[in-house]
């Protein structure tokens, strides 16, 4: 990802080089930010922006969480949202809102609690962890890195600060030579990755870690609920020890990046048949087809451009 097209900042379009925060920002000395990721897609009635409205219910609640105010009306962000991903013509996007504390002087306490920076940043995108990944399945490893112990900051709020967590989680897979990072709570069991909900497949039954497991309950992730529900798959929150992952017959990440992303190895297992399972492939087909018109968009997910 590499931005070359308009950003809205601070209420209006601008050109990429107009857009600059001053070195004292909050954000950058405290990880004082919050943010969203949201994909658009190209679809048979033009491009359409996926889970638009509740991504930005969680922009607008994890900036309430650390009491950020934005100055712009919910309408206003989404119809800003609306018009960069417009000014760029493509036909698929990534979309980055950002809500950011600004020069506010030095301190931990921000002195003057409105000087906050809003950016809507957007540009192609492709497969978060590759075509081939996407396809087939990444290779993935428990990390030492645990995720952020209850009462420390809230997992449930997208802010920049959480993820240096996830950096940890990323840079040690990488270096082990995996694809991505799975964290443990401070429990011993299962989080989630290091920018991913985690889910396992067992007997035909779908697991996944509850949103008490230290985690960003994904709007990705709750969308495989829906879609499982739908295609009458049994999905429970509960909490799963790494062993269990370990005799998974399938394993696949979700997220805004990943989208729907088998998992055919943790650590040196090969989960089930070593691919895409047929439950992930499922659960996969019936996600794309929202965008190519083969599964029916009957929660108005869609917000066409």
């Amino acid at each position: 990802m590499g931005i070359k097209y308009k950003i809205w900042f601070n209420g209006e379009l601008r050109n990429f080089e107009d857009c600059n925060v001053h070195v004292l920002s909050h954000a950058l000395h405290y990880g004082s930010s919050v943010f969203e990721g949201i994909r658009a897609y190209k679809t048979p009635q033009g491009p359409a922006i996926f889970r638009l409205d509740d991504h930005l219910k969680r922009l607008y609640y994890s900036a309430d969480i650390y009491r950020i105010p934005i100055r712009y009306s919910f309408e206003e962000i989404r119809d800003a949202c609306v018009e960069t991903v417009r000014s760029t013509g493509l036909d698929s996007a990534y979309i980055r809102p950002l809500v950011a504390r600004g020069n506010c002087g030095l301190g931990v306490i921000p002195k003057n609690m409105d000087a906050v920076d809003i950016s809507i940043m957007v540009d192609s995108w492709g497969a978060y962890l590759g075509e081939e990944g996407l396809k087939n399945g990444i290779r993935a490893c428990i990390t030492s890195w645990q995720r952020l112990a209850p009462n420390t900051v809230p997992t449930g709020a997208k802010a920049g600060g959480n993820y240096l967590s996830s950096q940890l989680i990323g840079f040690e897979a990488k270096d082990r030579g995996y694809d991505e990072g799975i964290a443990l709570g401070r429990d011993g069991l299962l989080s989630e990755g290091a920018g991913e909900n985690l889910f396992l497949v067992k007997n035909g039954r779908i697991l996944t870690p509850p949103a008490s497991a230290s985690i960003l309950s994904g709007i990705t992730r709750d969308t495989a609920f829906s879609l499982a529900a739908d295609l009458g798959i049994e999905v429970t929150e509960q909490t799963l020890s790494r062993e269990q992952l370990y005799g998974a017959d399938e394993a696949f990440f979700t997220g805004t990046a990943v989208e729907v992303t088998p998992i055919r190895q943790i650590d040196h297992i090969t989960i089930g048949n070593g691919g895409c399972g047929p439950l992930t492939k499922s659960i996969q087909s019936a996600f794309f087809g929202l965008f190519n018109g083969e599964t029916e968009d009957k929660r108005n997910w869609l917000s066409h451009v």
